[in-house]
């Protein structure tokens, strides 16, 4: 065991607010990154989760967000593909909800509520391609009936409803018959319902275009390949999508949105001015309390430059204490914001990025705090 891992465990306590200060910094970041990606990825779950192995967008469209829709007569071109099982376009709309019946009567011991959601049609019938894979076979059954609809365990506080409950879309009656996790969305309750019902509601899309085209392939092992095929025959028509190929754009366009970009920015330079700012005079603190053992060590004839090296050693693995406490701290939170409804996720890239970030800082305030050993000069030993 080195010398600065040894007095950073034996004299833990001198070093503790530095660690402290950087898993908040680490905190700061990754809990405003989490929340946005958490955000990108409840409004893609649906397709995220399907079992579709390629998507079908617009030739220009850059991601799932904000992108448009597609001329109907592209669906045959994609069954063109011999290796083609299934194509479903992925329809929706957004209406008015109430959590009254029809003739205006609130339910009992809620609060009447009326908030423009969501809607997302599924078709649940076994092998679609449109049926989340996450769907228990009790959640699908239940949406088969005409007029039932399907909700995240989060959104039921904020809709006013519980399993079994009645509700108004549109001032149309629905019924609560499943009742789903692991689609919380921040920014509009989601209403999840058959393909079928969303045409009884009046909502289908019957226009000629459609929304993004979600293709099942026979072999998935061969989606790249298809995926190549497909583009091939476009024509500037369509851009066709492996899932996770699409998963990575759409991750990399909720951080090009300026006002992330810029909370982010925020929130790296807020890090970086606390940690070094408590970091560095953590160790000059330490480091001057020690003075007299590094005052030993020069005496004994080690260098000044083997000294620095301690120091910055020692910094380094009060960086790594930190990232362990960074971590402790991220995954406590993640469980909170879960238990409230609050989607969050954690890219490996953005995790990483973060991990070298704080031993930056740490290394940073280390070089910072290496002028304190001019201090230790054996003749102070004699005093």
């Amino acid at each position: 065991m080195s010398l600065a891992l040894a007095t950073l465990i034996y004299e833990w306590r001198r070093y503790l607010a530095a660690v402290v200060a950087l898993a908040f910094s680490g905190l700061l970041v990754l809990a405003q990154v989490g929340m946005f990606m958490g955000i990108g990825k409840a409004f893609t779950a649906t397709i995220d989760r399907s079992p579709a192995e390629i998507m079908i967008l617009p030739s220009k469209a850059e991601s799932l967000m904000n992108t448009g829709g597609l001329p109907r007569r592209v669906m045959p071109l994609i069954y063109m593909n011999p290796q083609v099982v299934q194509v479903a376009d992925l329809d929706g709309e957004g209406a008015m909800w109430g959590n009254v019946d029809q003739d205006g009567t609130a339910k009992k011991g809620e609060k009447r509520k009326r908030e423009y959601v969501q809607i997302m049609s599924i078709d649940p019938r076994p092998g679609s391609v449109t049926l989340p894979t996450d769907y228990s076979d009790a959640t699908r059954i239940a949406l088969t009936e005409p007029y039932a609809i399907a909700l995240d365990q989060s959104a039921l506080k904020s809709l006013g409803v519980k399993l079994g409950d009645k509700a108004t879309l549109n001032g149309k009656t629905v019924k609560v018959k499943a009742i789903i996790t692991g689609y919380p969305n921040m920014m509009r309750p989601q209403i999840i319902m058959s393909r079928d019902t969303l045409r009884l509601l009046g909502m289908a899309n019957g226009s000629r275009r459609v929304g993004p085209l979600m293709v099942k392939i026979a072999d998935p092992g061969q989606a790249d390949q298809v995926r190549d095929q497909m583009n091939a025959i476009a024509n500037g028509q369509f851009r066709a999508w492996t899932r996770a190929e699409l998963a990575k754009a759409n991750e990399g366009s909720m951080m090009k949105e300026s006002i992330i970009g810029i909370m982010l920015g925020f929130s790296l330079f807020l890090g970086l001015l606390i940690g070094v700012g408590i970091t560095s005079q953590t160790l000059r603190g330490a480091i001057l309390a020690n003075i007299k053992e590094f005052a030993s060590l020069r005496a004994l004839g080690v260098s000044m430059g083997s000294l620095r090296w301690i120091v910055l050693e020692l910094s380094f693995w009060v960086g790594v204490a930190g990232l362990g406490a960074t971590a402790v701290l991220v995954t406590l939170m993640a469980l909170l914001a879960g238990a409230g409804g609050v989607p969050m996720a954690f890219t490996p890239g953005l995790v990483g990025m973060t991990a070298v970030f704080l031993l930056l800082i740490a290394m940073l305030s280390g070089l910072m705090a290496l002028g304190i050993l001019k201090k230790s000069q054996p003749a102070d030993l004699l005093r």
